[in-house]
């Protein structure tokens, strides 16, 4: 058997590579790369077999280049979420001291977890982006960078031979940011569901239709499907063209779920389904779904269009 490729955004010592160490088989074959379309990128030409990739942070929010990736053809689709808390250190190399810290670097969406204390623990500090907060820690560590401290984690600091300063910075303690783990669709192969399932899809609004959006969301209400989250993407069709990316609790095995799905696919112009996989979180509506009712519907429309008399 061939081993596993697994793509995912480096370099090594990424908060990425922590969601990818949750699912990797250790014999897999481990592909760093740039950002999180190329390592999808990977997977669609065949490069890699899985890609690990960034979606949503509790602090930011969605990962906008992740959810534009993933909406690209060839179809990807999900087959397992991830979570790691966040917490990072300010980095620098050995003999640096804090108050010569005029530049940090990291990732954008790091800064925005840190910016209010970098600020005020460095006044006039300057932040210079990176691809990842690993990145960037490589990049001091090895004398390069115009910068002269990092945000990263303790790995990072670790591996590329830095010093942390401060450790447990942010400006939001107990941020968590979720990684999803996407393959290439297998015929067949479709993530079983184990009764706490999440169910990601994308679903375009028909331009310049009054209520749209609201029969779109009709959809969930009227078949009992609860959204764990939902926000908008430009479509890149025009401006006012908009898609939406949306996660629903539950499973594409599942009737409420089929039904909600045959709605939407009825009022959108496009519905891309990206994956039915096991959920790593558990809500006060994430309970396992009584589609017995939908049988019992169904089993009653097959009786009328086969004559059978009612009680």
């Amino acid at each position: 058997m061939s081993t596993l490729r697994i793509a995912f955004l480096g370099p090594f010592g990424t908060f990425t590579e922590q969601a990818l160490r949750q699912v990797a088989p250790e014999e897999a074959e481990l592909i760093p790369l740039t950002s999180p379309p190329l390592a999808m990128k990977a997977v669609r030409e065949g490069r890699a077999d899985w890609a690990v990739v960034p979606i949503e942070n509790s602090i930011e929010g969605g990962v906008n280049a992740t959810l534009d990736a993933l909406a690209d053809y060839p179809q990807l689709v999900i087959r397992a979420e991830m979570l790691v808390p966040i917490t990072f250190h300010l980095a620098v190399r050995p003999g640096m001291r804090a108050e010569d810290v005029r530049k940090i670097g990291t990732h954008p969406h790091a800064w925005a977890q840190c910016r209010n204390w970098a600020e005020e623990t460095f006044p006039g500090v300057v932040h210079v982006p990176t691809t990842s907060t690993a990145a960037a820690a490589e990049t001091l560590g090895a004398g390069e960078g115009a910068f002269d401290a990092v945000l990263c984690n303790a790995t990072s600091v670790d591996r590329y031979g830095l010093e942390s300063l401060f450790t447990d910075v942010a400006d939001n303690p107990g941020a968590i940011t979720r990684f999803v783990c996407v393959r290439r669709p297998i015929e067949g192969a479709l993530t079983a569901p184990t009764g706490h399932d999440k169910t990601t899809i994308q679903v375009a609004l028909p331009v310049n239709q009054a209520g749209s959006l609201m029969r779109l969301l009709e959809q969930f209400s009227v078949h009992d499907v609860d959204l764990s989250r939902i926000e908008s993407r430009p479509s890149g069709d025009g401006l006012g063209a908009y898609t939406f990316s949306i996660d629903m609790v539950g499973h594409i095995a599942q009737e409420h779920i089929q039904a909600a799905l045959r709605g939407l696919y009825r009022v959108s112009p496009d519905v891309r389904f990206m994956g039915s996989y096991p959920s790593s979180t558990v809500n006060s509506a994430d309970v396992p779904q009584d589609d017995e009712d939908y049988r019992r519907a169904r089993t009653w429309v097959r009786e009328l269009l086969a004559g059978v008399e009612q009680d």
